[in-house]
């Protein structure tokens, strides 16, 4: 079985997601995957992708899910949002895909903490797969080995690109600025004061894997008409929201 790292990386590369910016738009996933498939060790294929069975290699997925604010009901004191939540490997410290990898296929760098496998090593056994609790491993059927996110490390450290297109594709094509990518071991850094001013949260910290990456959770929404006062008949010193719709509807 492969060994993790003995000591803390010095650095903790990762990323920290802010579900209250993020609107779901998978334009992450699709940069991922066309990244990926240009410059990965093998493409990340497509089986049957026109036809009623459709399967293939994604390393970056978003789900969505209605939810209800806690202690609220629907209707009555509060009311149901949509949170987009994107995921990928974590790149966890105590990562139990690395540690099940019969190969050592599996593996996490010491200098700077990113998991990733070594295709040539790996099998395809399907046991890290089973191992992570977040499904963040990836089966790639054409090249039979496991696939997932590397952080983008041949754009991280690659010097030959403008240093605003060294990092993660996923972070660099984000619209909404929801993606940020940096040092998670420095207190100092723009990602780690992120995560100290919003709350950042660990996904599943039951399971004792302690992720890298971060999850900003949303905000309380305040409701349209608690900010911006109700309307009087009268429109015409209205201001703030209701005083810009009123302007734009008397020029219709």
């Amino acid at each position: 079985m492969t060994s993790l790292p003995g000591l803390p990386t010095p650095k903790k590369l990762g990323l920290v997601i802010d579900l209250d910016t993020c609107v779901g738009c998978h334009a992450c996933v699709v940069n991922c995957k066309e990244w990926n498939t240009g410059g990965y060790g093998a493409a990340l294929s497509d089986q049957d992708p026109y036809g009623a069975e459709v399967s293939g290699a994604w390393l970056n997925r978003v789900h969505s899910f209605e939810v209800v604010p806690e202690g609220e009901v629907v209707g009555e004191a509060g009311e149901a949002r949509i949170v987009h939540f994107p995921k990928s490997c974590l790149h966890c410290e105590a990562a139990p895909c690395v540690t099940v990898c019969p190969t050592g296929a599996s593996y996490k760098r010491a200098d700077d903490g990113i998991v990733l496998v070594e295709e040539d090593k790996c099998i395809g056994c399907g046991l890290c797969a089973w191992a992570c609790p977040y499904g963040a491993r990836e089966m790639d059927l054409a090249a039979g080995v496991m696939k997932k996110c590397t952080l983008c490390i041949d754009r991280i450290y690659n010097e030959t690109l403008e240093e605003a297109d060294r990092t993660p594709a996923c972070v660099r094509t984000c619209p909404a600025n929801a993606r940020h990518f940096g040092d998670l071991g420095d207190p100092g850094s723009e990602v780690s004061k992120l995560v100290a001013e919003r709350g950042g949260i660990d996904l599943m910290p039951e399971q004792g894997t302690r992720p890298v990456n971060k999850y900003l959770p949303p905000r309380k929404r305040t409701p349209l008409d608690a900010s911006a006062g109700l309307l009087s008949e009268d429109t015409t010193d209205a201001t703030g929201f209701f005083g810009w719709l009123d302007k734009m509807l008397d020029r219709i």
